[in-house]
């Protein structure tokens, strides 16, 4: 059984396996495009935006891509915005970590080689491991083919060796869901996302799947790195609890080639097309790997809301697939965001609020569905991907109390820009975004002093949204989710 690594945990900053990745990525790099072994036609396969990919140097204006048939077969198939996110990018890992193997061996390596993961909520752990963040080799020579001038990610631009995953704009708040697949209508979207058929560029992300990452990301050696650890906290996810499962419709069973539509295939080593289902990629035992460490943070997690306290302290399960949604209330307009960020407020049906604080402080029926309550940013539009907003939500005080300030979560726009144009097969309309914020709404709606007219909503952003930019949200609204 082959064993997936932790990359800070290999012994040095170059220890063997990261200094065969970079070898073989070395040895890919200069293959052509329409070479189905090229490191290049593995990241076309991920996505591709014609724009950025010769903006950033990835591709010459007169260079070819590949044949219509290949194109067709194998670009631009990565499931995002859809249940088929994690079945699908386990299949396209597998593919890779067999190239790349192959390839190790081609200049001598081992045989056993196998992908390391990146796990950045590991204490100690959140910054660029160093053999990507250095353009030079272990001897001190240039040309290392893990350093990537054009990465995106926060830290010093004039170094982009120093990169980090802001820790403050991220978590781990998935793999308290329970349900794997949520709904699409502005609440819960579940750990693994909503019921889709095959879904390239899909607007509404299941909570795994909520981080950023650009259609350039491919080209960069550290994203297989980092979907290494996604795949890891899928499986994590589903040994934490036996309530958490992978779903049992055969329309996700068998992907969407069982829908007449794309089915799910990548090259092998040779050139030949392995064509896979969700079905295999979930049964863990039969992936040929495993990975040296389930713990998702390496330290326990804790409670967040995908569970909700009861009111005798018991926890009841907050399910998604089939709950009504209800809207309490909605900002009056479209929310421009630059520089710093922006502000708004929502306005709250004073009778639905009253029925969902009373619901909250109540708790659940045995059996009933948990109330939840989520913060809605639709519609979000503009040209930005790497942009990653901070969210936060203000309470107003009353007769003279304080307000307070609570952070909800963050919202990574990766995708935006395909979203905002209307030529990518969808109707540019946008990203839309669920924040579940039923703790932070339940302290308030208890309080007794705060404010029930309306909620403030402030958006931060990590890094400075230039105007050229033109990112909006369309809408806020703050909606229920239960019985």
């Amino acid at each position: 059984m082959l064993v997936r690594q932790n990359v800070w945990e290999l012994g040095g900053d170059w220890a063997d396996p990261i200094l065969w990745y970079a070898r073989a990525v070395g040895a890919l790099r200069p293959k052509p495009l329409n070479d189905r072994t090229s490191w290049r036609f593995w990241a076309g396969m991920h996505g591709y935006h014609q724009g950025l990919w010769e903006f950033y140097g990835y591709k010459a204006p007169a260079e070819q891509v590949p044949a219509q048939a290949d194109f067709d077969e194998f670009w631009q198939q990565c499931q995002h915005g859809s249940w088929y996110f994690l079945p699908w990018h386990r299949g396209y890992l597998i593919g890779f970590e067999k190239l790349i193997r192959s390839t190790v061996v081609t200049l001598g390596g081992p045989p056993d080689w196998t992908l390391p993961y990146w796990n950045y909520f590991k204490p100690g752990q959140d910054g660029l491991p160093p053999a990507f963040g250095s353009p030079d080799w272990p001897d001190g020579t240039g040309n290392n083919p893990l350093f990537i001038e054009q990465r995106w990610g926060p830290g010093d631009p004039s170094q982009p060796g120093k990169v980090f995953v802001p820790l403050d704009a991220v978590n781990l708040d998935a793999m308290d869901v329970h349900e794997f697949t949520g709904v699409a209508s502005g609440g819960d979207r579940g750990f693994g996302g909503i019921d889709t058929g095959f879904e390239h560029g899909g607007t509404k992300h299941g909570d795994i799947e909520s981080q950023p990452h650009p259609v350039t990301a491919g080209l960069d050696p550290i994203f297989w790195l980092h979907h290494a650890n996604i795949d890891r906290l899928w499986q994590s996810w589903r040994q934490s609890d036996s309530q958490n499962t992978d779903p049992e419709e055969a329309s996700w069973k068998k992907g969407p080639a069982s829908l007449g539509q794309h089915k799910f295939v990548v090259p092998l080593p040779d050139g030949s097309p392995w064509e896979y289902t969700p079905e295999q990629m979930s049964d863990f035992a039969g992936v040929g790997y495993t990975y040296s460490d389930f713990s998702p943070a390496g330290a326990p997690l804790a409670a967040v809301a995908g569970r909700t306290a009861t009111s005798s302290g018991a926890v009841a399960m907050a399910r998604s697939t089939g709950a009504t949604v209800e809207v309490l209330g909605a900002n009056a307009q479209s929310l421009p965001v630059a520089g710093k960020g922006a502000e708004t407020s929502v306005q709250l049906d004073a009778r639905t609020h009253t029925k969902v604080a009373a619901r909250l402080a109540a708790g659940p029926a045995p059996g009933a569905r948990a109330e939840q309550v989520f913060l809605n940013l639709e519609n979000v539009r503009g040209y930005s991907d790497a942009t990653v907003l901070q969210v936060y939500l203000q309470f107003a005080g009353k007769d003279g109390a304080p307000s307070f300030e609570r952070q909800v979560g963050s919202i990574g726009l990766f995708g935006i820009t395909k979203a905002t144009e209307s030529d990518t097969g969808h109707a540019g309309d946008g990203l839309s975004y669920a924040l579940n914020i039923t703790k932070p709404y339940s302290e308030f709606a208890g309080s007794g002093t705060a404010d029930l007219a309306k909620v403030g909503v402030r958006l931060q952003a990590v890094a400075p949204v230039q105007q050229s930019a033109d990112v909006s949200v369309g809408r806020i609204s703050i909606v229920r989710q239960g019985d």
